[in-house]
């Protein structure tokens, strides 16, 4: 039987989707997931329809599935054809508020799902903006008023409840350097999650031995990070993750391997090449009385697009760059062929992820005819030829220009915003260097695409969100519900699915001599 999976915060279910691609040799799954709650109605459509798609064996999924991803089928239409498979999927993925739901409702449903099964895990992230570096310089620091700072007492009182056998905790960076009223955040979290009656008095829950998923002796708080791009994923992400398992397991958990590092050009290389396309043109800024004082308004000329008005701005961008580059030294490489097309929702592929990238099997599905979510966004024409000096910059200097840059090569490339040469803005703009990992997506990418430039000048674009998800490393057959803003910011807020797998296959280590001794079944290596 597999071992059941509660997922809390669960976004678009990157976490889940990590633990339920663990399969045994017959193919059969190890985990199951029982239950993901998550508040956000787009990422509850995302896991809902993902829950759906594990209903089937693992990598069968009925062609209706690929009907409507390519757009001939609507959802409900696929629902309906397989109703079964659809109530599972509705019973799984539960769009509720921790915090806010009622308590008895959550426990209600989590005992139910998990009938008895005392061989279990918890999975999940809090909302962690109240804890990251930017958002705290943002505001000045974590306020203790701001509810997101303690819903990890949520998760908290799940564990202390319901007492899994292993939780997996995952949130931002930031959370180790956090404090309210001069203590450490973190180390209050720690010593919680040791001992959850300690906060929770009413449930006698046992302790809870907390591990590092990366060093097997744990001599600081950095020692719980994870610095993704070690482990196999195309992305610098670097997140806080504790691996929790009941004090009554006599069993010390493996940690992750070291892997060759993935570049980001390896992983979306193959992605048809697409354009931008161009949606207004900045037209001049005039000051407007208000009454706290001035304010500058910047007003627009609003643009349809099309492929000749496209064109005809990169013409005229890479002449004036090639001037620009000329007379500081150096010349300039855009291609000698565009792309015509700023690409669909689902478009036929180019080309095929290298057969030996290790990550090959893991995005690949071989029914799958076309690419999903790879169509670019509109952009402003001005930001155009910033991405253009941008990806020609960073294939000069092998770096991302600065403001300061920007400045030396044009008074144009410069935004037009007071602060532009503050310090603040430096890296408002950053091309993604192709022969290394990415950096970090977040859900700021659903604002704008200026921190993900793509490094070919002649696409002059920021990232897809197939793109993202590459980076991400959600397979390419996951569809992401919503608008693209929504599908952005779903991207962003996960944990990469094949991190989780990788986490997913220790916690498996756990939990099979776990549930061998409590059926006093002979282990059979």
């Amino acid at each position: 039987m597999p071992f059941p999976i509660i997922d809390l915060f669960a976004g678009p279910g990157g976490l889940a989707e990590g633990f339920s691609s663990v399969t045994e040799q017959d193919n059969q799954r190890v985990f199951s997931i029982k239950l993901s709650i998550e508040k956000d109605v787009h990422a509850h459509q995302t896991l809902r329809l993902r829950s759906f798609v594990r209903q089937f064996p693992f990598r069968s999924l009925p062609k209706e599935y690929y009907d409507f991803v390519n757009g001939e089928m609507t959802m409900d239409e696929l629902f309906s054809r397989y109703p079964s498979e659809y109530n599972a999927a509705e019973n799984e993925a539960w769009r509720a508020t921790l915090g806010e739901t009622p308590e008895n409702e959550i426990d209600d449903r989590i005992e139910a799902n998990l009938n008895g099964e005392s061989s279990w895990v918890l999975i999940g992230g809090p909302p962690c903006q109240a804890y990251s570096v930017v958002g705290r310089s943002r505001i000045g620091g974590v306020y203790e008023d701001d509810h997101r700072v303690y819903l990890y007492k949520e998760y908290l009182r799940i564990i202390a409840r319901h007492q899994p056998a292993v939780f997996v905790m995952e949130n931002v960076k930031g959370l180790l350097s956090a404090k309210v009223r001069g203590e450490k955040i973190f180390t209050k979290i720690l010593r919680d999650l040791r001992r959850p009656s300690s906060v929770f008095p009413q449930f006698e829950s046992r302790g809870y031995r907390i591990y590092s998923l990366v060093n097997e002796n744990v001599r600081n708080d950095s020692d719980y990070l994870i610095k993704s791009e070690n482990y196999g994923i195309p992305q610098k992400r670097h997140r806080v993750i504790l691996l929790g398992v009941r004090e009554d397991i006599d069993v010390r958990p493996g940690t992750l391997d070291l892997a060759v590092k993935s570049s980001l050009k390896s992983v979306i290389e193959d992605l048809p090449r697409i354009r931008s396309s161009v949606f207004r043109e900045f037209s001049h800024s005039e000051l407007v009385s208000k009454f706290y004082g001035v304010e500058k308004k910047r007003k627009y000329i609003n643009l349809t697009d099309s492929w000749e008005l496209w064109y005809s701005r990169i013409e005229k961008y890479v002449t004036e760059l090639a001037e620009s580059f000329a007379s500081h030294g150096h010349s300039i490489d855009v291609g000698h062929t565009y792309p015509d097309s700023p690409g669909k929702e689902s478009v036929q592929p180019s080309g095929s992820l290298d057969a030996n990238h290790s990550l090959y099997d893991w995005f690949h599905d071989e029914n799958l005819s076309s690419v999903l979510h790879h169509v670019s966004r509109s952009h402003l024409t001005h930001d155009l030829k910033r991405y253009m000096f941008a990806s020609l910059y960073t294939q000069i200097f092998k770096t991302f220009p600065r403001m300061e840059d920007y400045r030396k090569f044009g008074d144009d490339l410069l935004p037009d915003h007071e602060n532009a040469e503050s310090g603040n803005f430096n890296d408002r703009f950053r091309v993604q260097i192709p022969d290394e990992p990415a950096t970090t997506v977040t859900s700021h990418i659903s604002k704008d695409g200026h921190y993900f430039i793509h490094y070919d000048p002649s696409q002059c674009r920021s990232f897809t969100v197939r793109e993202a998800a590459r980076v991400q490393t959600f397979p390419d057959n996951y569809y992401f519900c919503g608008g693209r803003t929504h599908q952005f910011h779903q991207v962003g807020n996960a944990v990469p699915p094949y991190l989780a797998y990788k986490i997913a296959e220790i916690v498996h280590e756990i939990l099979v001599p776990e549930r061998a001794r409590l059926n006093k079944e002979p282990l059979l290596f």
